[in-house]
């Protein structure tokens, strides 16, 4: 196993546990749950709001799912520059957290809608060592 196959697993790994805490812990606030947001309680008391919110849960848990499983296809299958810009496409696809999801997440956080305060800066440099350790995968893997 090279370099990009390794970097590639250790990310499907990880998004594989983020996508069971969506599909079955919804509400946890460890992983990719959403019980961080204050919000998301309220809609599961919500009738009119809950199964929008669930569906939407469900729907970003799906999304990640054909990622890993593209991602699976790329480790076991694919050739070292299919692997290469793989590294390259998930760089980029992580970058835009930054756009539209962290100045969004930052903002609730600063009104106090996340929990616990302080959450997205934690949040931020996670996405940001994702993003190094990629970085570092792909450096390694052209050298």
């Amino acid at each position: 196993m090279n370099i990009l196959q390794i970097g590639i697993l250790i990310f499907t790994i990880i998004e594989t546990g983020n996508i069971m805490m969506l599909y079955f812990m919804p509400g946890s606030r460890m992983g990719n749950g959403v019980g961080v947001f204050n919000a998301w309680e309220e809609s599961q008391n919500n009738e009119k709001m809950k199964p929008f919110a669930t569906y939407l849960v469900n729907w970003v848990a799906g999304a990640k799912l054909i990622f890993i499983m593209m991602a699976v296809v790329v480790i076991i299958f694919g050739n070292y520059m299919t692997q290469l810009f793989t590294v390259v496409a998930l760089i980029l696809s992580i970058l835009s957290f930054y756009w539209r999801l962290f100045p969004a997440i930052k903002k609730m956080d600063a009104s106090g809608d996340i929990t616990p305060k302080g959450y997205s800066k934690t949040l931020g440099y996670m996405i940001t060592g994702f993003i190094i350790g990629f970085l570092i995968v792909l450096i390694i893997g052209l050298l």
